[in-house]
């Protein structure tokens, strides 16, 4: 068993943390990415003596007590599970160690809980969603950050091709012929305007006509964020196991689990997409020993939609596609930074005027290094000032 990127970066903490004489608890945004990870630590780290147990909503009530029970008598080293770790009975031991995967999917305030489940734990915050470098200095200002941009070891390029609706008959003979070879693909539906609703619409009419006009003789199915936890599981499952064909998706499957056989992804309305998240669904296939196959079918003629569908079929590269789509989309719309909290600045362009916000950055954490309560005269002005806007949240 192969085990690759951040995965293999959360074990090595987590193995160092655990022979410190400490417990690490990972935390994965959905059920199935949790399983998965508690698969991948327990066959490489159970042969070395190290104890790892898995907390999700689905286990009987029996399991949990008993897992609640062996953590906070320091009987399981690593806990691997959902926000189910969060909630207050469960106890650890001696906490030394958080990771959060997928991190944009958890709110700050659920990040500073399982936090403070141990006495100043080291914490580390992974994503997959490439995040450009000048962006992640504002996002992550905080934080050291480390960046993986190699791809491991025999692992093909995916090859990416952006098609207009005229090609539809010739894309789907080529998922045809894959599906025929034994292989399996995902079909994504467009986003619409965020409107859940409307999403739900489209991916049970683009079902319909998938199993019952296009691909009647394969196991086509749909999954969508509206569907209860254990559902999409059971379907992720079933894709995993290659008992589907064809699965017909929201975006809900862009951070998700690793089905090496599936080798085609297909997003129809690519241009509703911005790049990071394009780049992101791509990441879904290319897990195998197959030959990959990216296919965005775009409408429109502009110039930007034009740039945008090139840049994503020239490089496989997600921090030259998150520095573009940032670039062509502007920061208010870039993906993930509203989850975060970002203020959209009245007069600073967050693209343009990284050089400043650095500069104010460094400045800032010399304030804070110096004079952690702004007792000096020189930052007493700031001091009222933050006073002003925070004296709700914060004491200073």
């Amino acid at each position: 068993m192969w085990v690759h990127g951040k995965t293999v970066v959360a074990m090595c903490a987590a193995y160092k943390a655990v022979k410190s004489g400490y417990q690490a608890a990972i935390m994965a945004p959905t059920a199935i990415l949790a399983t998965q990870h508690f698969e991948n630590f327990k066959n490489l780290l159970e042969e070395l003596d190290i104890r790892c147990e898995l907390l999700i909503s689905g286990i009987t009530k029996k399991k949990k007590e008993d897992i609640l029970e062996r953590l906070k008598n320091g009987e399981i080293d690593i806990l691997i599970g959902t926000h189910a770790i969060i909630e207050d009975n469960v106890i650890f031991k001696n906490l030394g160690l958080v990771v959060t995967d997928e991190q944009h999917r958890f709110g700050v305030k659920q990040r500073t809980k399982i936090a403070e489940k141990g006495q100043n734990p080291d914490v580390l915050v992974m994503t997959a969603t490439p995040i450009p470098r000048t962006l992640a200095l504002i996002l992550y200002g905080d934080l050291d950050i480390s960046i993986i941009d190699e791809l491991p070891p025999n692992r093909k390029k995916i090859e990416t091709y952006a098609v207009q609706k005229n090609m539809t008959e010739r894309v789907n003979k080529f998922i045809q012929k894959q599906v025929q070879e034994g292989r399996q693909a995902y079909i994504v539906c467009p986003l619409v305007e965020e409107n859940e609703e409307l999403d739900l619409k489209s991916v049970e009419k683009l079902y319909e006509t998938y199993k019952t006009e296009i691909f009647p003789q394969y196991r086509v199915e749909y999954i969508h964020g509206k569907m209860k936890q254990k559902d999409k599981d059971s379907i992720m499952e079933r894709f995993k196991k290659g008992d589907i064909d064809i699965l017909i998706s929201t975006t809900v499957i862009e951070v998700g689990v690793d089905v090496p056989n599936a080798n085609i992804m297909i997003i129809e309305n690519a241009e509703r997409f911005g790049l990071a998240q394009l780049h992101q669904l791509r990441g879904r296939v290319g897990r195998g020993e197959y030959q990959s196959y990216c296919i965005l079918k775009y409408e429109g003629k502009g110039e930007t939609v034009r740039k945008r569908m090139k840049v994503m079929c020239e490089t496989n590269d997600g921090f030259i596609i998150s520095e573009k789509d940032l670039e062509l989309r502007g920061s208010g719309d870039f993906f993930g930074t509203m989850q975060h909290g970002l203020p959209e600045f009245k007069i600073a362009n967050l693209f343009e005027d990284m050089p400043i916000l650095k500069s104010v950055q460094s400045l800032a954490m010399k304030i804070i290094n110096e004079d952690p309560r702004l007792e000096k005269q020189e930052n007493r002005l700031l001091k009222d000032l933050i006073k002003d806007k925070f004296m709700k949240r914060i004491e200073i």
